[in-house]
Parts: C-alpha cells; sequence; structure tokens
C-alpha cells in the first residue's frame, strides 16, 4: 500500500501532463514537445530529482511519445496530399545526421546546459508566434541541394536536444521560405518522427540511467510518463481542436506565446 501511495502522486502528475498536452495540441497546434518538456522537467524536480537529471529525462521521454504520436499525424496528413515525400526523400539523411550527433551530446552533457538550450529555443519559438504570425517570407522558394541539407541537419540536432518533434522549428523554418503552411505541418509531423525515433534509440543506448532517476525509468525514457501521456495526448487533442473553433485562435496563440516565453526565460536563468 505504501508503494502505491508513493506512485500515485508521480502518476496523476504525469496523467495532468498527458491532458494539458493534447488539449494545448488541438487548441493552438502546438507540438507536444515544447509542452511536455517544461512540464516534466518540473514535475520530476518536484519529486526529489536533480534539475540536471530532470532536464535529460524530460527530453528523451518527450522524443519517446513524439514516436507513436507522429506516425498518427503523418497518416492524417498523408490522406490529405501535405507531406511533401520528395523533399524528405533528400532531407532524411541530414536530418539523421543532427539527430544522432545531438543525442550523443545529450547523453554526455549537463542538465543545466539543455535547460539553456530549451530555454533558448522556447523564448524564439514564442516571440515567433508573437511577432511573425503575419510576416512576410524571408525567401520566395526554398534554397538549393546544400542549403536545404544544412538545414535539416540543424532541426534534427537542436530538436533532439531539447526534446521537440518536427513543427516547432520545421514549420517556421519552411514557410520562411514561402512553402505552404499546411504542407509545412504535414512535412512536419514526417520530421517529427525522423527526429524522434533515431533520437530515442541514440539516447537508450548511449546514456546512462541517472542515480536519482524517478519511478518508471528505464535508461533515459521514463516509461510510466510515456504510457501516461501517449493516450491522453491523443485523446485529447481532437477535443481541444473542437474548443479551440469555438475560441479566437489568434488570441489563444499569444497567451500560449506569453506563457511559453516566460517558462523559456525561468529556464534560463535557472540553467545559468
Amino acid at each position: 500500500m505504501d508503494q502505491i501511495l508513493s506512485v500515485l502522486p508521480v502518476f496523476l502528475a504525469l496523467v495532468s501532463t498527458g491532458i494539458i498536452a493534447g488539449l494545448l495540441a488541438g487548441l493552438l497546434g502546438v507540438g507536444g514537445g515544447i509542452v511536455i518538456v517544461p512540464v516534466l522537467y518540473y514535475i520530476f524536480q518536484y519529486f526529489g530529482v536533480s534539475a540536471t537529471s530532470a532536464m535529460v529525462i524530460a527530453t528523451t521521454t518527450s522524443l519517446a511519445t513524439i514516436v507513436p504520436t507522429s506516425i498518427s499525424s503523418i497518416k492524417a496528413h498523408h490522406a490529405n496530399g501535405n507531406v511533401d515525400w520528395l523533399l524528405l526523400r533528400w532531407l532524411s539523411a541530414f536530418i539523421v545526421i543532427g539527430v544522432v550527433a545531438g543525442s550523443l551530446l545529450v547523453s554526455k552533457v549537463g542538465g543545466a546546459w539543455l535547460s539553456g538550450l530549451f530555454g533558448i529555443v522556447a523564448t524564439i519559438s514564442a516571440l515567433n508566434m508573437l511577432l511573425r504570425s503575419n510576416a512576410a517570407p524571408v525567401a520566395n522558394a526554398l534554397p538549393g541541394k546544400f542549403g536545404q541539407g544544412i538545414m535539416g541537419s540543424c532541426i534534427g540536432f537542436l530538436s533532439v536536444m531539447v526534446g521537440i518533434g518536427g513543427g516547432t522549428l520545421t514549420v517556421p523554418t519552411l514557410t520562411a521560405f514561402n512553402y505552404p503552411a499546411h504542407r509545412a505541418v504535414g512535412t512536419a509531423a514526417a520530421v517529427g518522427l525522423l527526429i524522434a525515433l533515431p533520437g530515442v534509440a541514440t539516447m537508450l543506448l548511449a546514456g546512462n540511467v541517472p542515480i536519482d532517476a524517478p519511478i518508471g525509468n528505464y535508461g533515459l525514457v521514463n516509461w510510466l510518463g510515456f504510457v501516461c501521456i501517449v493516450p491522453l495526448t491523443v485523446y485529447f487533442s481532437p477535443i481541444g481542436a473542437r474548443i479551440g473553433k469555438q475560441l479566437d485562435s489568434a488570441k489563444l496563440k499569444k497567451v500560449f506565446a506569453l506563457v511559453l516565453a516566460f517558462t523559456g526565460i525561468r529556464m534560463l536563468l535557472q540553467a545559468f
């Protein structure tokens, strides 16, 4: 009974994370990782995990949750013709190279450094939501093959290090080059799988379980968190989408951007 009572608060916190991530993904069209990483980061610390261990576990667990959700998303976007498989064929090798390099680095560097990097990515993402929602593209077409390769490697490298899928970096990058928004979102779903799958595999092989890891950890993934978050995220995302249709999505996005900016700045201050 005592063991059950000790797990119950962690279980309830993880269930809440899945519900919040699903609702926000549906409401605002944001990827789950940008929500899951900071929530898990603070939850694990609340239950006695060090900030260093909490960040690495939160990052890897977030990537694990992206694998099944991205597969579901790819199917839906492919059915609507919004996945650019030709572009992905060229980018995939560069994305995976960036992912493997970033994953190996995550398994070796400290959590404080990762917290700072997430803070930077979160703050830039928030500013992008606030300031560039109606901005003109920076170019009329994607760069050449070499430029696309660099772009793919950077997206894979940065995304895997902070535990996010393809949407947060891929969508604004593609749309900045005058790429159609719906096609960018669909293609980003496939990029998410290219980031998450090799990322989790590399971290499980290269990473060591922290001595203060929370209940349910194997390697750098908290599988209790995975089991709690994935079904709820999938279930509540359509509910969030239905709620979003009845609300002012532009205002909601601004509110989320402000919260994301606050979270990013707070993680930066905690890291440095």
